[in-house]
């Protein structure tokens, strides 16, 4: 049973915690001494970053299976052991099923309302959710593309898409916080970054981790460091960046300063749904075309103009069979111990070089609101690195 210990104003309980976002959460929370943290996810990241947090007398990790119905009550709802908790963060998703199918919508809802049944006949100081999901709120990758080749920017308000066969997971959470928070004292609100830029091992969609791997079996058998993908998205900017600083700056600022913003948006008293939406983005333009090389030379590589594209380049046929070539490299320089696939995800990498569809967001309604945080690209990707050679996850 939780322990109400009145040191701590704020309680948080990150559901998670290993990911990209969450880890960069507990670390800033943590860091002000303010907070007392919980955090949730299946198993524990064996990272130093987040296994220096363990032994922080005001963090607490909470093993559990969230799509699992009676582990998810047990673990968080009959042993009480979240009723102080006063802010909730989603940085979580189940991960099994393709995007935009049934399968995928289905779980992700149930996996949060089994977490909305433990917690909230309990959590009776609950003042915040913060949920985050992503820019792909604007857009289909499935069926008909949405949006084409736009250069306009969305905005928060931009209306749903329902094209393609499947459904947007995004929407069913959103709906599902509409109805169980309705008509509740409890605020909420929506992080939507774009592509995620952090440190994690336990991370379907780790770009910083796929390009690290990619980098170094570059230059451990001596190929030329590549590009590959469409000329368009080597070219032009298709996605925003996300540092996974910005975004767990977002979330908390959002989760503290919600009165304030719901005030500011009604323009005359809160507004009636409590809630706000916000895009999570660096705000700073970028171009691979225009970064690659500099990223080549932050991995030790010699990178020639020549050598640097190829539309004819796919990564999951070049790197799908140098399991044993980083597995190598693991050894040779005392990594921690994993295999490739824990931290590259070939597919997704070409998915994005050759992404269909710009996902470019909007930030005026946030800067406006007062948050101010912005990174350029290239420092978000060099300090990403540095953070996981620190972890010793990459050479």
């Amino acid at each position: 049973m939780a322990v109400n210990d009145k040191r701590y104003r704020n309680v948080a309980a990150i559901f998670g915690v290993t990911g990209l976002v969450g880890k960069e959460l507990a670390r800033k929370l943590l860091s002000t001494r303010k907070w007392k943290v919980y955090g949730v996810a299946r198993k524990r990241d064996i990272c130093s970053s987040i296994m220096s947090m363990e032994g922080e007398a005001n963090y607490h990790f909470i093993s559990c299976d969230l799509l699992n119905t009676k582990e998810t009550q047990e673990k968080l709802g009959r042993s009480n052991v979240l009723e102080d908790v006063t802010h909730i963060f989603w940085v979580t998703w189940a991960s099994q099923f393709p995007l935009d199918t049934h399968e995928c919508f289905d779980q992700n809802k149930a996996m949060l309302s089994n977490v909305l049944n433990a917690i909230l006949p309990l959590s009776k100081g609950l003042k915040h959710f913060s949920i985050q999901t992503g820019v792909k709120h604007y857009v289909s990758l499935r069926g008909p593309a949405s949006g084409g080749d736009q250069d306009r920017s969305y905005r928060e308000d931009s209306p749903r898409v329902e094209s393609g066969n499947g459904r947007n997971f995004y929407y069913g959470l959103e709906d599902l916080l509409q109805e169980r928070l309705l008509g509740d004292i409890v605020t909420w609100s929506i992080q939507r970054p774009g592509l995620i830029l952090g440190s994690s091992q336990r991370t379907l969609y780790n770009f910083i981790g796929s390009l690290c791997v990619y980098g170094a079996i570059c230059k451990h058998l001596s190929l030329p460091f590549v590009f590959g993908g469409t000329k368009k998205c080597w070219e032009e900017m298709y996605i925003d960046l996300s540092d996974a600083r910005l975004v767990a700056d977002q979330h908390i600022w959002a989760a503290t300063n919600q009165e304030l913003i719901l005030m500011k948006s009604s323009g005359s008293g809160i507004d009636q749904d409590r809630w706000e939406a916000f895009n999570a983005i660096n705000g700073e333009g970028y171009t691979w075309m225009g970064m690659w090389r500099d990223i080549g030379i932050k991995f030790g590589l010699e990178v020639s103009e020549e050598d640097m594209f190829s539309e004819d380049f796919v990564y999951s046929s070049a790197m799908c069979d140098k399991g044993s070539v980083w597995n190598e490299i693991v050894v040779k320089e005392g990594l921690v111990d994993t295999n490739m696939e824990d931290l590259a995800n070939w597919g997704f990498i070409d998915v994005l070089f050759r992404c269909p569809v710009k996902m470019l967001a909007a930030r005026e309604k946030i800067d406006e609101l007062g948050f101010k945080t912005k990174y350029q690209a290239l420092d978000s990707i060099s300090y990403w690195i540095d953070v996981m050679r620190a972890d010793r996850l990459v050479p």
